[in-house]
Protein backbone atom coordinates (compact mmCIF):
# COMPACT_ATOMS: atom_id res chain seq x y z
CA UNK A 1 0.00 0.00 0.00
CA UNK A 2 1.22 3.50 -0.80
CA UNK A 3 2.36 5.72 2.05
CA UNK A 4 0.69 8.67 0.30
CA UNK A 5 -2.93 9.34 -0.67
CA UNK A 6 -3.82 9.07 -4.34
CA UNK A 7 -5.76 11.82 -6.05
CA UNK A 8 -7.89 11.01 -9.07
CA UNK A 9 -8.67 13.32 -11.97
CA UNK A 10 -12.46 13.25 -11.72
CA UNK A 11 -12.75 16.75 -10.27
CA UNK A 12 -10.14 18.07 -12.69
CA UNK A 13 -12.04 16.60 -15.62
CA UNK A 14 -15.23 18.34 -14.52
CA UNK A 15 -13.37 21.68 -14.21
CA UNK A 16 -11.93 21.22 -17.69
CA UNK A 17 -15.29 20.36 -19.22
CA UNK A 18 -16.82 23.41 -17.55
CA UNK A 19 -14.07 25.69 -18.85
CA UNK A 20 -14.36 24.31 -22.39
CA UNK A 21 -18.14 24.68 -22.33
CA UNK A 22 -17.94 28.26 -21.08
CA UNK A 23 -15.37 29.07 -23.73
CA UNK A 24 -17.15 27.47 -26.62
CA UNK A 25 -15.80 25.55 -29.59
CA UNK A 26 -12.60 26.65 -31.34
CA UNK A 27 -9.59 28.66 -30.26
CA UNK A 28 -9.94 32.02 -28.55
CA UNK A 29 -7.88 35.17 -28.19
CA UNK A 30 -5.23 35.60 -25.53
CA UNK A 31 -6.94 38.47 -23.75
CA UNK A 32 -10.16 36.47 -23.46
CA UNK A 33 -8.39 33.90 -21.28
CA UNK A 34 -8.76 36.38 -18.43
CA UNK A 35 -12.48 35.62 -18.55
CA UNK A 36 -12.11 31.87 -17.99
CA UNK A 37 -13.45 31.00 -14.55
CA UNK A 38 -11.51 28.30 -12.73
CA UNK A 39 -11.87 27.16 -9.11
CA UNK A 40 -9.76 29.05 -6.56
CA UNK A 41 -8.06 30.96 -9.38
CA UNK A 42 -7.57 34.65 -10.06
CA UNK A 43 -6.20 35.38 -13.51
CA UNK A 44 -4.26 38.63 -13.17
CA UNK A 45 -3.18 39.14 -16.79
CA UNK A 46 -3.46 37.56 -20.23
CA UNK A 47 -1.63 39.27 -23.07
CA UNK A 48 0.46 38.47 -26.13
CA UNK A 49 4.22 39.00 -25.90
CA UNK A 50 5.78 39.75 -29.28
CA UNK A 51 8.59 37.53 -30.57
CA UNK A 52 11.88 38.26 -28.79
CA UNK A 53 10.34 40.98 -26.60
CA UNK A 54 9.90 39.23 -23.26
CA UNK A 55 11.53 40.96 -20.31
CA UNK A 56 11.44 39.08 -17.00
CA UNK A 57 10.41 41.06 -13.92
CA UNK A 58 13.11 42.75 -11.89
CA UNK A 59 15.00 40.23 -9.77
CA UNK A 60 13.62 37.23 -11.67
CA UNK A 61 15.64 34.36 -13.07
CA UNK A 62 17.27 35.26 -16.39
CA UNK A 63 19.70 32.41 -16.90
CA UNK A 64 23.40 32.60 -17.65
CA UNK A 65 25.08 33.93 -20.77
CA UNK A 66 23.32 35.70 -23.65
CA UNK A 67 19.70 36.73 -23.27
CA UNK A 68 17.78 33.44 -23.52
CA UNK A 69 14.53 35.20 -24.44
CA UNK A 70 15.60 36.88 -27.69
CA UNK A 71 14.71 33.78 -29.73
CA UNK A 72 11.30 33.28 -28.18
CA UNK A 73 8.36 33.18 -30.59
CA UNK A 74 5.29 35.28 -29.91
CA UNK A 75 3.31 33.77 -27.06
CA UNK A 76 0.27 34.38 -24.90
CA UNK A 77 1.42 35.01 -21.34
CA UNK A 78 -1.09 34.25 -18.61
CA UNK A 79 -0.37 35.08 -14.98
CA UNK A 80 -2.56 33.78 -12.19
CA UNK A 81 -2.79 33.32 -8.44
CA UNK A 82 -4.13 30.04 -7.06
CA UNK A 83 -5.64 29.76 -3.57
CA UNK A 84 -6.65 26.16 -2.80
CA UNK A 85 -6.65 27.17 0.91
CA UNK A 86 -7.28 30.55 2.57
CA UNK A 87 -3.55 30.84 3.32
CA UNK A 88 -2.40 29.88 -0.18
CA UNK A 89 -0.83 32.38 -2.57
CA UNK A 90 0.49 30.31 -5.47
CA UNK A 91 1.75 32.37 -8.41
CA UNK A 92 1.61 30.63 -11.79
CA UNK A 93 2.54 31.58 -15.34
CA UNK A 94 1.25 29.78 -18.42
CA UNK A 95 2.96 30.48 -21.77
CA UNK A 96 1.16 29.50 -24.98
CA UNK A 97 2.83 29.84 -28.41
CA UNK A 98 0.67 31.93 -30.72
CA UNK A 99 1.73 29.78 -33.68
CA UNK A 100 3.32 26.36 -34.04
CA UNK A 101 1.96 24.73 -30.90
CA UNK A 102 3.05 21.10 -30.91
CA UNK A 103 -0.14 20.00 -29.20
CA UNK A 104 1.68 19.19 -25.96
CA UNK A 105 2.12 20.61 -22.46
CA UNK A 106 5.31 20.82 -20.41
CA UNK A 107 5.46 21.85 -16.76
CA UNK A 108 8.89 22.95 -15.52
CA UNK A 109 10.29 22.61 -12.03
CA UNK A 110 12.10 24.68 -9.43
CA UNK A 111 15.31 24.64 -7.42
CA UNK A 112 16.03 24.85 -3.70
CA UNK A 113 13.20 26.43 -1.73
CA UNK A 114 11.78 27.84 -4.98
CA UNK A 115 10.02 31.18 -4.42
CA UNK A 116 10.49 32.25 -8.04
CA UNK A 117 9.10 31.50 -11.50
CA UNK A 118 11.57 29.60 -13.70
CA UNK A 119 11.55 31.88 -16.74
CA UNK A 120 14.54 30.33 -18.58
CA UNK A 121 12.97 26.86 -18.38
CA UNK A 122 9.64 28.25 -19.57
CA UNK A 123 11.40 29.84 -22.53
CA UNK A 124 13.16 26.60 -23.43
CA UNK A 125 9.86 24.71 -23.47
CA UNK A 126 8.09 27.32 -25.59
CA UNK A 127 10.93 27.38 -28.12
CA UNK A 128 10.30 23.67 -28.61
CA UNK A 129 6.64 24.36 -29.40
CA UNK A 130 5.22 23.44 -26.00
CA UNK A 131 2.58 25.27 -24.06
CA UNK A 132 4.30 25.50 -20.69
CA UNK A 133 3.78 26.56 -17.10
CA UNK A 134 5.76 27.25 -13.94
CA UNK A 135 5.00 28.23 -10.36
CA UNK A 136 6.77 29.92 -7.45
CA UNK A 137 5.25 27.12 -5.27
CA UNK A 138 3.32 29.58 -3.12
CA UNK A 139 5.81 32.02 -1.62
CA UNK A 140 8.29 34.71 -2.61
CA UNK A 141 12.02 34.35 -1.94
CA UNK A 142 14.41 31.39 -2.01
CA UNK A 143 14.33 30.69 1.74
CA UNK A 144 12.10 28.78 4.14
CA UNK A 145 11.36 31.85 6.25
CA UNK A 146 7.74 31.63 5.06
CA UNK A 147 7.15 28.36 6.93
CA UNK A 148 6.56 29.34 10.59
CA UNK A 149 2.85 29.77 11.23
CA UNK A 150 1.91 28.77 7.67
CA UNK A 151 1.47 24.98 7.44
CA UNK A 152 -0.69 25.29 4.33
CA UNK A 153 2.01 27.31 2.56
CA UNK A 154 4.43 24.52 3.41
CA UNK A 155 1.99 22.02 1.90
CA UNK A 156 1.82 24.18 -1.21
CA UNK A 157 5.61 24.12 -1.50
CA UNK A 158 5.93 20.45 -0.63
CA UNK A 159 3.44 18.99 -3.11
CA UNK A 160 0.23 20.89 -3.78
CA UNK A 161 1.32 23.84 -5.93
CA UNK A 162 2.59 21.74 -8.84
CA UNK A 163 -0.63 19.75 -9.06
CA UNK A 164 -2.85 22.83 -8.78
CA UNK A 165 -0.77 24.54 -11.46
CA UNK A 166 -1.03 21.52 -13.74
CA UNK A 167 -4.80 21.22 -13.52
CA UNK A 168 -5.37 24.95 -14.16
CA UNK A 169 -2.78 25.09 -16.93
CA UNK A 170 -4.41 22.26 -18.84
CA UNK A 171 -7.76 24.05 -18.69
CA UNK A 172 -6.28 27.30 -20.00
CA UNK A 173 -4.27 25.59 -22.74
CA UNK A 174 -7.22 23.65 -24.10
CA UNK A 175 -9.47 26.68 -23.88
CA UNK A 176 -6.97 28.82 -25.81
CA UNK A 177 -6.31 26.34 -28.63
CA UNK A 178 -9.74 24.72 -28.74
CA UNK A 179 -8.09 21.29 -28.80
CA UNK A 180 -7.24 18.74 -26.19
CA UNK A 181 -3.61 18.26 -25.17
CA UNK A 182 -2.02 15.25 -26.81
CA UNK A 183 0.67 14.61 -24.21
CA UNK A 184 1.66 16.17 -20.89
CA UNK A 185 5.22 16.20 -19.53
CA UNK A 186 7.06 17.25 -16.41
CA UNK A 187 10.67 18.46 -16.71
CA UNK A 188 12.73 19.34 -13.64
CA UNK A 189 16.04 18.86 -11.85
CA UNK A 190 16.99 19.05 -8.15
CA UNK A 191 13.85 20.35 -6.41
CA UNK A 192 12.29 20.01 -9.86
CA UNK A 193 13.30 16.34 -9.87
CA UNK A 194 11.69 15.90 -6.45
CA UNK A 195 8.56 17.62 -7.77
CA UNK A 196 8.46 15.20 -10.69
CA UNK A 197 8.63 12.18 -8.38
CA UNK A 198 6.03 13.79 -6.12
CA UNK A 199 3.69 14.07 -9.10
CA UNK A 200 4.25 10.43 -10.06
CA UNK A 201 3.57 9.29 -6.48
CA UNK A 202 0.72 11.58 -5.36
CA UNK A 203 -0.96 12.59 -8.62
CA UNK A 204 -0.19 9.74 -11.04
CA UNK A 205 -2.65 10.89 -13.72
CA UNK A 206 -1.20 14.39 -14.18
CA UNK A 207 1.53 13.49 -16.68
CA UNK A 208 2.31 11.01 -19.42
CA UNK A 209 6.06 11.40 -18.99
CA UNK A 210 8.25 12.76 -16.21
CA UNK A 211 11.90 13.84 -16.28
CA UNK A 212 13.36 13.81 -12.77
CA UNK A 213 16.98 14.96 -12.71
CA UNK A 214 19.13 14.75 -9.55
CA UNK A 215 15.97 14.63 -7.43
CA UNK A 216 16.00 16.08 -3.91
CA UNK A 217 13.27 13.57 -3.13
CA UNK A 218 14.57 12.41 0.26
CA UNK A 219 14.63 16.04 1.30
CA UNK A 220 14.80 15.70 5.08
CA UNK A 221 17.65 13.18 5.05
CA UNK A 222 19.35 15.09 2.23
CA UNK A 223 19.45 18.18 4.42
CA UNK A 224 20.72 16.18 7.39
CA UNK A 225 23.57 14.97 5.18
CA UNK A 226 24.25 18.50 3.91
CA UNK A 227 24.68 19.71 7.49
CA UNK A 228 26.79 16.64 8.30
CA UNK A 229 29.19 17.56 5.49
CA UNK A 230 29.40 21.16 6.75
CA UNK A 231 30.14 19.95 10.27
CA UNK A 232 33.19 18.07 8.99
CA UNK A 233 35.03 21.27 8.02
CA UNK A 234 33.86 23.45 10.90
CA UNK A 235 35.04 21.45 13.90
CA UNK A 236 37.99 23.82 14.27
CA UNK A 237 39.91 26.32 12.14
CA UNK A 238 42.38 23.70 10.96
CA UNK A 239 39.67 21.39 9.52
CA UNK A 240 38.67 23.78 6.71
CA UNK A 241 39.38 22.54 3.18
CA UNK A 242 40.30 25.53 0.98
CA UNK A 243 40.21 25.32 -2.81
CA UNK A 244 43.87 24.37 -3.17
CA UNK A 245 43.41 21.41 -0.81
CA UNK A 246 40.33 20.27 -2.74
CA UNK A 247 42.35 20.37 -5.96
CA UNK A 248 45.02 18.33 -4.22
CA UNK A 249 42.44 15.75 -3.20
CA UNK A 250 40.87 15.67 -6.64
CA UNK A 251 44.16 15.14 -8.46
CA UNK A 252 45.10 12.34 -6.07
CA UNK A 253 41.75 10.63 -6.64
CA UNK A 254 42.17 10.79 -10.41
CA UNK A 255 45.69 9.44 -10.15
CA UNK A 256 44.38 6.52 -8.11
CA UNK A 257 41.19 5.71 -10.00
CA UNK A 258 40.89 7.43 -13.39
CA UNK A 259 42.34 4.54 -15.40
CA UNK A 260 40.19 1.86 -13.70
CA UNK A 261 37.61 2.09 -16.49
CA UNK A 262 40.21 1.55 -19.20
CA UNK A 263 40.40 5.19 -20.28
CA UNK A 264 42.51 7.88 -18.62
CA UNK A 265 40.45 10.95 -19.43
CA UNK A 266 39.98 12.88 -16.18
CA UNK A 267 36.61 11.20 -15.55
CA UNK A 268 35.72 8.31 -13.24
CA UNK A 269 32.93 6.35 -14.90
CA UNK A 270 31.76 4.52 -11.77
CA UNK A 271 33.15 6.16 -8.62
CA UNK A 272 31.81 3.35 -6.41
CA UNK A 273 34.75 1.25 -7.60
CA UNK A 274 37.25 3.89 -6.49
CA UNK A 275 38.68 3.20 -3.03
CA UNK A 276 40.70 6.24 -2.01
CA UNK A 277 42.10 7.02 1.43
CA UNK A 278 42.89 10.71 2.12
CA UNK A 279 45.53 9.49 4.55
CA UNK A 280 47.95 9.19 1.60
CA UNK A 281 48.04 13.00 1.50
CA UNK A 282 48.75 13.45 5.21
CA UNK A 283 51.48 15.95 6.04
CA UNK A 284 54.52 14.44 7.67
CA UNK A 285 54.84 17.45 9.94
CA UNK A 286 52.45 20.36 10.53
CA UNK A 287 50.68 21.77 7.48
CA UNK A 288 51.66 22.66 3.90
CA UNK A 289 50.05 23.38 0.54
CA UNK A 290 50.94 19.97 -0.90
CA UNK A 291 49.46 17.89 1.93
CA UNK A 292 46.57 17.65 4.39
CA UNK A 293 46.95 18.36 8.08
CA UNK A 294 45.44 15.82 10.52
CA UNK A 295 42.17 17.77 10.88
CA UNK A 296 41.78 18.02 7.10
CA UNK A 297 42.41 14.30 6.67
CA UNK A 298 39.70 13.62 9.24
CA UNK A 299 37.30 16.06 7.53
CA UNK A 300 37.85 14.49 4.12
CA UNK A 301 37.27 11.02 5.52
CA UNK A 302 34.01 12.16 7.08
CA UNK A 303 32.82 13.67 3.80
CA UNK A 304 33.61 10.49 1.86
CA UNK A 305 31.77 8.41 4.48
CA UNK A 306 27.97 8.34 4.46
CA UNK A 307 26.35 9.44 7.73
CA UNK A 308 25.12 6.52 9.82
CA UNK A 309 22.67 6.54 12.71
CA UNK A 310 24.82 5.54 15.71
CA UNK A 311 22.01 3.49 17.27
CA UNK A 312 20.37 1.76 14.32
CA UNK A 313 23.58 1.62 12.24
CA UNK A 314 21.46 2.52 9.20
CA UNK A 315 22.74 4.90 6.56
CA UNK A 316 20.97 8.25 6.80
CA UNK A 317 21.86 9.32 3.26
CA UNK A 318 24.57 8.48 0.72
CA UNK A 319 27.52 10.83 0.30
CA UNK A 320 30.01 12.48 -2.06
CA UNK A 321 31.66 10.26 -4.64
CA UNK A 322 35.38 10.22 -5.47
CA UNK A 323 35.92 12.71 -8.29
CA UNK A 324 33.50 15.33 -6.94
CA UNK A 325 36.05 17.16 -4.77
CA UNK A 326 36.20 20.36 -6.83
CA UNK A 327 32.57 21.04 -5.93
CA UNK A 328 32.80 20.41 -2.19
CA UNK A 329 32.82 24.11 -1.33
CA UNK A 330 29.05 24.13 -1.97
CA UNK A 331 28.42 22.16 1.24
CA UNK A 332 31.80 22.17 2.97
CA UNK A 333 32.73 25.80 2.35
CA UNK A 334 33.00 28.73 4.77
CA UNK A 335 29.26 28.64 5.50
CA UNK A 336 26.82 25.71 5.44
CA UNK A 337 24.25 25.51 2.65
CA UNK A 338 21.29 27.64 3.69
CA UNK A 339 18.86 25.48 1.71
CA UNK A 340 19.62 22.74 4.26
CA UNK A 341 19.90 24.76 7.46
CA UNK A 342 16.61 26.52 6.63
CA UNK A 343 14.83 23.19 7.03
CA UNK A 344 15.86 23.05 10.66
CA UNK A 345 15.73 26.77 11.43
CA UNK A 346 12.23 27.39 10.11
CA UNK A 347 10.54 24.00 10.02
CA UNK A 348 11.87 21.24 12.25
CA UNK A 349 13.03 23.28 15.25
CA UNK A 350 11.56 26.70 14.37
CA UNK A 351 14.60 28.49 15.81
CA UNK A 352 16.09 31.05 13.40
CA UNK A 353 19.28 31.13 15.50
CA UNK A 354 19.68 27.33 15.42
CA UNK A 355 23.34 26.24 15.38
CA UNK A 356 24.03 23.68 12.66
CA UNK A 357 26.91 22.18 14.66
CA UNK A 358 24.40 20.83 17.19
CA UNK A 359 22.63 18.49 14.75
CA UNK A 360 23.12 14.83 15.65
CA UNK A 361 22.42 11.69 13.63
CA UNK A 362 20.24 10.03 16.23
CA UNK A 363 17.38 11.82 17.95
CA UNK A 364 17.42 14.91 15.69
CA UNK A 365 16.93 12.82 12.55
CA UNK A 366 14.15 10.87 14.25
CA UNK A 367 12.55 14.14 15.33
CA UNK A 368 12.79 15.58 11.82
CA UNK A 369 11.20 12.48 10.28
CA UNK A 370 8.29 12.61 12.72
CA UNK A 371 7.64 16.32 12.23
CA UNK A 372 7.87 16.24 8.46
CA UNK A 373 5.87 13.00 8.20
CA UNK A 374 6.79 12.62 4.50
CA UNK A 375 5.39 16.03 3.68
CA UNK A 376 8.60 17.11 1.92
CA UNK A 377 9.88 13.65 1.04
CA UNK A 378 8.96 11.84 -2.16
CA UNK A 379 10.31 8.36 -1.54
CA UNK A 380 7.21 6.20 -2.06
CA UNK A 381 8.44 3.39 -4.37
CA UNK A 382 4.95 2.37 -5.49
CA UNK A 383 4.71 3.81 -8.99
CA UNK A 384 2.15 1.27 -10.21
CA UNK A 385 -0.67 3.85 -10.53
CA UNK A 386 1.58 6.09 -12.66
CA UNK A 387 2.79 3.19 -14.79
CA UNK A 388 -0.73 1.76 -15.15
CA UNK A 389 -1.68 4.43 -17.69
CA UNK A 390 1.64 3.95 -19.54
CA UNK A 391 3.35 6.79 -17.71
CA UNK A 392 7.11 6.90 -18.27
CA UNK A 393 9.78 8.07 -15.81
CA UNK A 394 13.23 9.17 -16.98
CA UNK A 395 15.73 9.90 -14.19
CA UNK A 396 19.31 11.17 -14.46
CA UNK A 397 22.03 12.12 -12.01
CA UNK A 398 25.64 13.31 -12.28
CA UNK A 399 28.25 11.16 -10.55
CA UNK A 400 30.08 14.34 -9.47
CA UNK A 401 27.00 16.01 -8.02
CA UNK A 402 28.14 18.31 -5.22
CA UNK A 403 24.69 19.09 -3.77
CA UNK A 404 22.75 15.81 -3.83
CA UNK A 405 24.60 12.53 -3.37
CA UNK A 406 24.16 10.61 -6.65
CA UNK A 407 23.51 7.23 -5.06
CA UNK A 408 20.26 8.70 -3.74
CA UNK A 409 18.84 8.29 -7.25
CA UNK A 410 20.12 4.73 -7.46
CA UNK A 411 18.50 3.99 -4.10
CA UNK A 412 15.13 5.31 -5.21
CA UNK A 413 15.32 3.60 -8.61
CA UNK A 414 16.18 0.28 -6.94
CA UNK A 415 13.33 0.63 -4.43
CA UNK A 416 10.86 1.31 -7.25
CA UNK A 417 12.08 -1.70 -9.24
CA UNK A 418 11.58 -3.86 -6.16
CA UNK A 419 8.11 -2.41 -5.58
CA UNK A 420 6.67 -2.65 -9.09
CA UNK A 421 8.66 -5.63 -10.32
CA UNK A 422 11.56 -5.83 -12.74
CA UNK A 423 9.39 -6.39 -15.82
CA UNK A 424 7.13 -3.38 -15.22
CA UNK A 425 10.10 -1.22 -14.28
CA UNK A 426 11.93 -2.16 -17.48
CA UNK A 427 8.91 -1.03 -19.46
CA UNK A 428 8.32 2.20 -17.58
CA UNK A 429 11.43 3.75 -16.02
CA UNK A 430 15.06 4.51 -16.84
CA UNK A 431 17.95 5.94 -14.83
CA UNK A 432 21.02 7.48 -16.45
CA UNK A 433 24.10 8.11 -14.33
CA UNK A 434 26.34 10.77 -15.89
CA UNK A 435 30.12 10.45 -15.29
CA UNK A 436 31.82 13.70 -14.33
CA UNK A 437 28.64 15.79 -14.31
CA UNK A 438 27.95 18.06 -11.35
CA UNK A 439 24.54 19.09 -10.02
CA UNK A 440 22.12 19.05 -12.97
CA UNK A 441 24.78 20.52 -15.29
CA UNK A 442 28.46 21.45 -15.27
CA UNK A 443 31.47 19.51 -14.05
CA UNK A 444 34.34 17.96 -15.97
CA UNK A 445 32.33 15.43 -17.95
CA UNK A 446 29.87 15.71 -20.86
CA UNK A 447 26.80 17.36 -19.35
CA UNK A 448 24.49 18.24 -22.26
CA UNK A 449 22.00 15.69 -23.57
CA UNK A 450 18.47 15.74 -24.97
CA UNK A 451 16.38 14.02 -22.35
CA UNK A 452 13.21 15.69 -23.65
CA UNK A 453 13.41 14.05 -27.08
CA UNK A 454 14.29 10.73 -25.45
CA UNK A 455 11.16 10.89 -23.29
CA UNK A 456 8.96 12.05 -26.18
CA UNK A 457 10.02 9.10 -28.31
CA UNK A 458 9.35 6.74 -25.44
CA UNK A 459 5.90 8.09 -24.58
CA UNK A 460 4.71 8.79 -28.12
CA UNK A 461 6.42 6.06 -30.14
CA UNK A 462 7.13 3.36 -27.60
CA UNK A 463 10.89 3.65 -28.18
CA UNK A 464 12.47 3.17 -24.76
CA UNK A 465 15.77 5.07 -24.32
CA UNK A 466 18.72 2.75 -23.80
CA UNK A 467 21.36 5.39 -24.53
CA UNK A 468 21.64 9.16 -24.87
CA UNK A 469 24.65 10.97 -26.29
CA UNK A 470 26.08 13.64 -23.99
CA UNK A 471 28.45 16.38 -25.08
CA UNK A 472 30.93 18.68 -23.37
CA UNK A 473 31.63 22.20 -24.58
CA UNK A 474 34.89 24.08 -23.98
CA UNK A 475 35.58 27.57 -25.35
CA UNK A 476 32.38 27.42 -27.37
CA UNK A 477 33.25 24.14 -29.10
CA UNK A 478 32.19 20.56 -28.41
CA UNK A 479 35.37 18.74 -27.43
CA UNK A 480 33.97 15.43 -26.18
CA UNK A 481 30.92 13.22 -26.64
CA UNK A 482 30.11 10.12 -24.67
CA UNK A 483 27.13 7.76 -24.56
CA UNK A 484 25.05 7.67 -21.40
CA UNK A 485 23.77 4.20 -20.66
CA UNK A 486 20.60 3.06 -18.94
CA UNK A 487 21.54 1.95 -15.42
CA UNK A 488 23.13 -0.40 -14.50
CA UNK A 489 25.02 -0.37 -17.79
CA UNK A 490 28.09 1.82 -18.30
CA UNK A 491 29.91 3.06 -21.40
CA UNK A 492 32.91 0.88 -22.29
CA UNK A 493 35.67 1.95 -24.68
CA UNK A 494 35.85 -0.33 -27.74
CA UNK A 495 39.64 -0.15 -27.81
CA UNK A 496 40.28 2.00 -30.85
CA UNK A 497 39.55 5.52 -32.04
CA UNK A 498 39.34 8.77 -30.14
CA UNK A 499 38.19 8.51 -26.53
CA UNK A 500 36.47 11.86 -27.06
CA UNK A 501 34.05 10.36 -29.60
CA UNK A 502 30.90 8.61 -28.39
CA UNK A 503 30.98 6.31 -31.44
CA UNK A 504 33.96 4.51 -29.93
CA UNK A 505 32.06 3.39 -26.82
CA UNK A 506 29.38 0.78 -26.25
CA UNK A 507 27.04 0.20 -23.32
CA UNK A 508 27.66 -2.92 -21.24
CA UNK A 509 26.86 -4.32 -17.84
CA UNK A 510 29.93 -3.74 -15.62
Amino acid sequence: MSMFPRFGMGVAALWLASAMTAWGAGAGSCSDLAKVALPNTTITAAQVVAAGKFEPPAGAQKGKGPNPFLELPAFCRVTATLAPTPDSDIKVEVWLPVEGWNGKYQAVGNGGWAGVIGYPALGTAVRRGYAASATDTGHVGATASFVPGHPEKLNDYAYRSEHEMTVRSKSLIEAFYGNRIKYSYWNGCSTGGKQGLTEAQRYPDDFDGIIAGAPANYMIHLHVWSVYVAQATHKDDSSALPAEKLSLLHNAVLEACDAHDGVKDGIIDDPRKCHFDPEVLACKNGDAKACLNPSQVKAAKQIYAAPVNPKTKKEVFPTMEPGSELGWTALAGPTPASVATDTFKYWIFNKPDWNFMTLNLDKDVETADKIDAHRNNAIDPNLKPFFSHKGKLLMYHGWSDQLIAPENSINYYSSAVKSVGASKAADSMRLFMVPGMAHCRGGEGPDTFDQVTALEQWVEQGKAPETMVASRTRAGQVDRTRPLCAYPQVAKYKGSGSTDDAANFACAVP
